[in-house]
C-alpha cells in the first residue's frame, strides 16, 4: 500500500475511534446539567443522585475522548504536512481557536465541577456544568467550521502557492459548516439520549431503582424525541446544499449515473462502478430524487457520468453509508414517539425496554456512517475542488506509516476496551444509595 492510502487509513482509524466518545460528551453534558438544575430547583435528592451517576459516566467517556483526540492534530504535521503547508493559514487558525478558547476552558471547568462539590454553592455548581456543555459545543463549532471549509472552501485566495485567509467572516458563516453543525450536534444529542434510555431500560427490566431510572428515561426520551425530528429536518436541508456544492457526492450517495430530469430515487441498489451502472435497482420512485434535492419533481440532477472518473468518489461505500444512516435516522423518531406513549408505564413494557437496551449502539453506527459519507464522499479531494488527497500526504516512507498505524490500532483497542469496560461496569452497578 502506498503512503497516501496508509495515511488515510490511519487518520480514519483515529478519527472514527475518537468519535465514539465525542457525541456522548456533547449530549451527556447537557443532560447532566439539566438534572443538576432540577436538583437545585426542587431539592429532590433523586436528581442529585442522577447528576452524580450520569456525571460519572460522562467523566469516564470524556477522559478517553481527550486521549484519543490529541493524536489527531499531530497527524496534520506528521502525515499531512503538504496539506498543512497549503491551507495552514486557514485550517490551523480554526483549530488553534478551538484548542485555546474551547477545549482548555472545558477541561478547566470539568476540574471545577469534579472538585467543587460542597466548596461552591449548589447553584454555582450547576452553572459550571452548563458552562461545560457550552464549552463542548463551542469546541464542536470550530472543529465543524474547519471541516466545513474543507467541504466547501470560501474566504481565501491563492498566493505564493498557498491558500491564504482573506475573509474570516466568510469562513465563520460558511453555510456548509452551519448545516453540518446543526446536523452533527443534534445527532450527538440523539446518541446521548439513547445511551441514557438504554441503560435506564436495563435497570427497569431488572426492576431496580425504578423511580431513579424512570425519571432518567423520561428526561432522555424528551431530549431524544425533539432532536431526532430536528436532525431529520436539518439532514434534508444539508442534502439540498450538498446538491449545490458537491454534486459528485450527491450522485455517488444516490448511485445516480445519468444526468436526467425527473430523476428517480432507488430505495435499494447495487452500484457497478466498473460498468457505470447499477446491477440491481429495487423500489425506484420516479421524480423523488429531483424533489428531495431540488424540491421540484421535474428538476435536473447531475449524474456521475458528468464527472471525470478520477474525480468521482467511491460509489458503493457512499451509497450504503447513506442508506443505512437514513434508515437509522428514520428509526430514532419512531422509537421515541412509541416511548412517549409508554412513558407512564415503562416497567409494564418489557418488550419496548428490551428494544431500547439493544438500540444503544444504533446512534453510534449512524453517526460513524455519517462521517464515512462526509469524508469518503468528498474524495478524491481533501479540500473540495482545490487540493486532492494524493497531493496532501507527507513525503515519508510507507513503512513508517504502517508501523504507526499498527501501533494506533493496538493502543486504541486497549484503550477502548478499558474505557467501555469502565462505562459498562459503572452503568450496571447503578447509582449510589
Amino acid at each position: 500500500m502506498d503512503v497516501v492510502l496508509l495515511s488515510r487509513l490511519q487518520f480514519a482509524t483515529a478519527t472514527m475511534f475518537h468519535f465514539l466518545f465525542v457525541p456522548l460528551t456533547l449530549g451527556l453534558s447537557v443532560l447532566v446539567a439539566f438534572m443538576e438544575t432540577k436538583y437545585v430547583r426542587t431539592g429532590d435528592e433523586t436528581y442529585l443522585r442522577m447528576t452524580k451517576f450520569w456525571g460519572k459516566l460522562f467523566l469516564i467517556n470524556f477522559a478517553v475522548g481527550v486521549v484519543t483526540g490529541i493524536t489527531l492534530e499531530f497527524q496534520f504535521g506528521t502525515n499531512w504536512s503538504r496539506y498543512s503547508a497549503f491551507v495552514g493559514d486557514i485550517f490551523g487558525s480554526l483549530l488553534a481557536i478551538e484548542a485555546t478558547a474551547a477545549f482548555f476552558l472545558e477541561s478547566t471547568l470539568i476540574g471545577v465541577w469534579i472538585f467543587g462539590w460542597n466548596k461552591i454553592s449548589k447553584k454555582a455548581h450547576a452553572i459550571v456544568m452548563w458552562l461545560i456543555a457550552g464549552a463542548g459545543t463551542m469546541s464542536a463549532v470550530w472543529i465543524l467550521m474547519a471541516n466545513g471549509w474543507m467541504q466547501h472552501p470560501v474566504g481565501f485566495t491563492i498566493r505564493n502557492g498557498r491558500a491564504e485567509l482573506v475573509d474570516f467572516a466568510a469562513v465563520v458563516f460558511n453555510k456548509f459548516a452551519i448545516l453540518e453543525f446543526f446536523h452533527t450536534v443534534p445527532a450527538a444529542y440523539i446518541l446521548s439520549a439513547f445511551f441514557v434510555m438504554g441503560i435506564s431500560a436495563y435497570h427497569l427490566l431488572k426492576k431496580q431503582h425504578i423511580d431513579f431510572f424512570t425519571k432518567s428515561f423520561r428526561i432522555a426520551l424528551v431530549f431524544g424525541l425533539i432532536f431526532s425530528i430536528f436532525t431529520a429536518i436539518t439532514g434534508d436541508m444539508h442534502g439540498v446544499h450538498v446538491t449545490e456544492t458537491q454534486p459528485a457526492k450527491l450522485a455517488a450517495m444516490e448511485a445516480h449515473w445519468e444526468t436526467t430530469t425527473r430523476a428517480p430515487l432507488h430505495l435499494f441498489a447495487v452500484p457497478d462502478e466498473k460498468n457505470e451502472r447499477n446491477s440491481v435497482e429495487i423500489g425506484s420512485i420516479p421524480g423523488l430524487l429531483s424533489f428531495l434535492t431540488r424540491h421540484d419533481f421535474n428538476a435536473e440532477v447531475r449524474g456521475l457520468k458528468d464527472f471525470p472518473k478520477d474525480e468521482r468518489p467511491p460509489v458503493l461505500l457512499s451509497f450504503f453509508s447513506f442508506r443505512i444512516m437514513v434508515a437509522l435516522g428514520a428509526l430514532f423518531p419512531l422509537l421515541t414517539i412509541i416511548g412517549w406513549f409508554k412513558r407512564n408505564r415503562l416497567v409494564e413494557s418489557p418488550g419496548y425496554l428490551k428494544i431500547m437496551l439493544w438500540s444503544i449502539p444504533l446512534p453510534y453506527i449512524a453517526i460513524e456512517l455519517g462521517w464515512v459519507l462526509a469524508e469518503v464522499g468528498r474524495q478524491p479531494w481533501i479540500v473540495y475542488g482545490l487540493m486532492k488527497t494524493s497531493d496532501a500526504a507527507s513525503p515519508v516512507a510507507s513503512s513508517q506509516v504502517l508501523i504507526s498505524l499498527i501501533a494506533f490500532i493496538l493502543v486504541y483497542s486497549l484503550l477502548g476496551a478499558v474505557g467501555f469496560y469502565l462505562i459498562a461496569k459503572n452503568a450496571r452497578q447503578g447509582p449510589a444509595h
